[in-house]
């Protein structure tokens, strides 16, 4: 009775914890990155189920069929060297699982590392996303503007994140938009995104990082085209340019709110000469976005060097 009271209990208390829980935000995508790997996890999930409920019948089954009540006094099982349709179905079927979800990561991978799908042929906003402890910083080249821990974004448009550090390895991760890639400081990687729906999104470094990592967050606001042109006029219009030195102070260790500031610091503080582009597929567009950048907002050799790599 006590067993059977315990049981419930711990039934009872998970309900209750888990009827209080939000959606997994991977579960729950706004762009078509996201919708593949949402694809996939359910993909998974939904196999490993099946897997489970098979076991757990043939347990069921085998427990009931050779319970010892069941047999005579004197009953000794036969001797068994073994089964070949035994041995083939334990193998086989394991060899099949693996075979078909390794067929699906793959051909996932090269979904989600290139262009989002219906947006191969409009032009990507190029946003420069990197990290310093504990803190993110956006540079717009194209629009000559920069923002600290908050991104704003058009809907219906491709986004190419790229991706470094001003420190440690961090991981730039929105889960509703897409999987996370690694950002290092010794070069650049590049990221395929795109919003498909309006809202505020949850964004954060994913990847251990120090004492702050925690507090490693940012805010993505996915907005209409028109709604972000407007935004990016008033930023000229309001907020002050961004220097050298403030930018140094920007560095320092520590968490900071959200700012904004006109220009970029891309224009005194190239990011690293070496170019990683995963998931690109024509490297002639990318230099292309690089050197549209520079036209609009290089004042500086360094830049000059960095945007043709």
């Amino acid at each position: 009775m006590k067993l059977k009271l315990a049981l419930f209990t711990i039934i009872l208390s998970a309900m209750t914890v888990l009827a209080g829980c939000e959606p997994l935000l991977v579960l729950d995508p706004k762009g078509p990155q996201a919708e593949r790997l949402a694809s996939d996890i359910l993909l998974s999930m939904g196999i490993m189920l099946g897997i489970v409920i098979v076991v757990l019948v043939l347990l069921v089954m085998t427990l009931v069929k050779y319970r010892a009540s069941k047999q005579a006094d004197d009953y000794e099982p036969p001797h068994i060297e073994g089964n070949i349709w035994v041995e083939a179905v334990m193998i086989g079927i394991p060899i099949l699982i693996v075979a078909y979800l390794s067929f699906v990561s793959v051909q996932s991978n090269y979904i989600v590392e290139s262009a989002p799908k219906g947006y191969e042929d409009k032009e990507p906003l190029v946003v420069y996303a990197s990290s310093s402890n504990w803190k993110w910083h956006f540079s717009y080249p194209e629009e000559g503007i920069e923002t600290v821990n908050y991104l704003y974004i058009p809907t219906d448009r491709a986004l190419e994140f790229k991706l470094y550090s001003h420190g440690p390895i961090t991981s730039f991760w929105i889960p509703q938009l897409g999987g996370q890639k690694y950002a290092m400081n010794d070069h650049v990687t590049t990221l395929h995104l795109a919003a498909d729906v309006a809202g505020d999104y949850m964004g954060r470094n994913a990847n251990f990082s120090g004492a702050g990592f925690a507090e490693n967050i940012f805010d993505v606001t996915a907005m209409s085209q028109e709604e972000f042109d407007e935004w990016v006029e008033e930023v000229k219009k309001t907020a002050e340019p961004i220097t050298e030195n403030k930018f140094e102070e920007l560095l320092e260790p520590g968490h900071l709110g959200r700012m904004t500031f006109t220009g970029t610091h891309l224009e005194f503080n190239s990011p690293p000469e070496g170019h990683h582009n995963h998931g690109s597929t024509d490297d002639e567009d990318h230099e292309d976005h690089e050197n549209h950048g520079e036209e609009t907002d290089s004042h500086s050799s360094e830049e000059t060097d960095h945007s043709h790599h």
